[in-house]
């Protein structure tokens, strides 16, 4: 369907720029990543990280964050002030570059800030064009600057004063515009986590947040980790652990492709076994990598790398056992990450993942060999690592087998009539009523659906000739349409152990949704070969079938006899001359009786399917061995002592015997 054209016309003048604040409030989602409340979040963020950054340059130990009951915030720090003053190279006063220009800032060159948080020069800038108002207010070089900002645009003029001391630092309070941002309720919690998350990737930095609350009091809660990384990792991971925390750390220099410059990397990496806590936390730059990236395919490839080594070499692995993922590791790892580049390719704006091929390459080779080293030092703990995580993957492999076999057990359970073709299912649920008819052909489907009581007789046909259990392969078997669906419809799975059949469940008796599985078929050759055809699948694949004695076989009557108004039925010839001789010199009518399919339903239903006046044979376990012999021998691959046997008995069945 192809839209209606608009009838404005499209010209030169159609294409526009945003400009000035609009780049940001327009569209804050591309800098902020969202332009809901995690956007307004990412936003407190931005501005904390330039505090932290100064932080790790040696300016400040401490950075305070507000939370007022306006819903403003406020970030100070104790650098050294940002610099606003005018800019001889830019020919700009700096606060018009830092607040007011994206794509400014002071962090381009590694010299300035080395290891940055911040990269791109746009956090600040537009923070600030986001706000519904923003107050700076920054000491430095013996000078407080003041600047007030409103929706983007400075109110009145940058002021200056000298004041006493040698304090610096910056305080900003913003307050996020709900015009820009659909929700700027950030609550507590946020502030709680981003902060602890900063202190321990920041080892002797503090971070205070205080929460004002009625009256105008502040609560107040410090974050701090004197050792950081190694601190958290042992409180996270409490005091039962497989292993000691241990703490590795290293420095590497390298460049992402051959025409690129070098870069410094540094990494930390602090973690521990435990088989009841897991944690996987990774940190580039301080920022928290959501997503991972780079660090976490390091560690995915180093440590199931190292480990699965150590596995083959010390003969740990069964014979043709499969090989461990990482998965289960980190079923029993608790590790955090910490690196650091003066070059660093993040995934966007929101620093949620970083791509850095180099940074992958060292901390891969960094950790390969530093967990060489730990496994050769410390033999006893490599062995207890070994152990947890072959006890996590042979869990994990035996859950999945679980899973899949109840999966099975459950999917077969469910809407069977819809998966099998020609099925028909009854509506009863009792077990103890239901009862499956399985008959020959649709042409006896057809008779059957119209002969039986659908609340607790169900129909599945037999299409052809189902093939010979005995002699077929198992591949070749759990190929077969009609045996499958078969199987699909007892319920109870097959008690085989071959590849062939993992599509179908172990058997499971009490999975069966039937409380009789009656074969009916014509009563001449060919109906007498499917059913002993049937009862080789059952004897193969579900012995505990005819075992238990849920097996039946439906006679069908052999001759039809009419006398006046009564009809009667007679399975065998034995039968056929009581009947006979019952009525004497009467007139009557004789005939053999017809196929399944031909039947009447009243009929049906009479001689085949009511089970007051119906005949069953319940095929009987005391003779399972001979019927098993009987079985190979007619059926299997013994041709010649079927031979044999034909040539003795044959004779006593030349009557019965199709041979037109």
């Amino acid at each position: 369907m192809t839209a209606k054209r608009s009838e404005k016309a499209y010209t030169n003048e159609s294409i526009s720029a945003l400009k000035g604040p609009d780049r940001v409030r327009k569209r804050p989602g591309v800098i902020f990543g969202s332009d809901g409340l995690e956007g307004c979040q990412h936003a407190v963020f931005e501005i904390v990280s330039n505090s932290v950054d100064e932080a790790r340059a040696g300016y400040g130990k401490q950075i305070i964050v507000s939370k007022y009951r306006d819903g403003s915030f406020s970030v100070r720090d104790f650098g050294r002030g940002i610099p606003v003053d005018w800019n001889k190279s830019e020919e700009k006063y700096n606060w018009e570059l830092i607040f007011c220009e994206l794509y400014a800032g002071g962090k381009f060159t590694a010299e300035d800030y080395g290891f940055s948080l911040g990269l791109n020069g746009l956090g600040l800038c537009a923070t600030q064009y986001a706000s519904e108002y923003m107050d700076v207010e920054i000491l430095r070089e013996g000078h407080r600057y003041t600047l007030h900002f409103e929706r983007g645009e400075l109110v009145g003029e940058m002021k200056k004063e000298p004041v006493a001391g040698k304090k610096t630092g910056t305080v900003i309070r913003w307050k996020p515009d709900l015009d820009v941002f659909t929700d700027i309720a950030v609550p507590e919690a946020y502030f709680a986590d981003m902060l602890g998350r900063q202190a321990v990737v920041n080892e002797g930095l503090s971070f205070l947040l205080r929460i004002e609350g009625d009256g105008g009091k502040f609560a107040e809660q410090t974050f701090f980790y004197e050792n950081g990384i190694v601190d958290y990792v042992r409180g996270a991971a409490g005091e039962d652990t497989l292993t000691p925390v241990v703490l590795w750390k290293g420095e590497r220099t390298g460049r992402d492709r051959e025409d690129k410059p070098d870069y410094r990397v540094k990494l930390g990496i602090a973690f521990c076994f435990s088989n009841r806590v897991r944690l996987l936390e990774y940190y580039h730059n301080s920022s928290f990598l959501e997503h991972g990236g780079s660090p976490d395919r390091a560690v995915k490839t180093a440590f199931t790398g190292q480990i699965d080594a150590f596995l083959r070499q010390s003969g740990k692995y069964l014979k043709n056992e499969t090989r461990i993922t990482f998965t289960d590791i980190e079923d029993c790892l608790v590790l955090l990450s910490s690196s650091f580049s003066t070059q660093t390719s993040y995934a966007n704006q929101t620093k949620k993942a970083i791509s850095n091929k180099f940074v992958y390459e060292a901390m891969a080779e960094f950790l390969r060999h530093s967990l060489e080293v730990y496994f050769l030092e410390k033999p006893d703990e490599a062995a207890r690592i070994a152990e947890q995580v072959l006890i996590n993957k042979r869990s994990r492999e035996n859950a999945e087998k679980t899973r899949l076999s109840l999966k099975k057990k459950l999917v077969g359970s469910l809407d069977v009539m819809s998966r099998v073709q020609k099925f028909v299912d009854c509506r009863s649920k009792d077990l103890s009523r239901r009862e499956l008819y399985i008959v020959e052909g649709d042409s006896a489907l057809g008779a059957c659906k119209l002969s039986r009581d659908s609340e607790f007789q169900a129909i599945i046909p037999v299409r052809g000739k189902i093939l010979n259990c005995l002699k077929a392969e198992y591949s070749k078997i759990f190929k077969n349409e009609i045996i499958t669906d078969l199987v699909k419809v007892l319920g109870c799975g097959v008690e085989v152990q071959s590849k062939a059949s993992r599509e179908l469940s172990a058997f499971d008796l009490s999975s069966l949704r039937w409380n009789k599985v009656i074969i009916c078929t014509d009563a001449d050759v060919d109906g007498f070969q499917i059913r002993t055809l049937i009862l080789t699948m059952l004897y193969r694949l579900t012995p505990t079938l005819i075992s238990e004695g849920y097996v039946y076989i439906a006679e069908s009557p052999l001759y039809e006899i009419t006398a006046k108004d009564t009809t009667y039925f007679a399975y065998s010839d034995t039968e056929k001359k009581r009947v006979l001789a019952g009525l004497g010199e009467g007139k009557y009518t004789l005939q053999r009786s017809k196929g399944l399919g031909e039947n009447e339903p009243d009929m049906m239903w009479m001689t085949t399917m009511n089970p007051e006046t119906r005949r069953l044979i319940k095929v009987s376990p005391a003779g399972a061995q001979a019927t098993a012999d009987m079985f190979d021998l007619l059926l299997g691959d013994n041709l010649a002592g079927r031979k044999d046997f034909i040539a003795t008995v044959g004779a006593d069945y030349l009557e019965i015997a199709d041979v037109s």
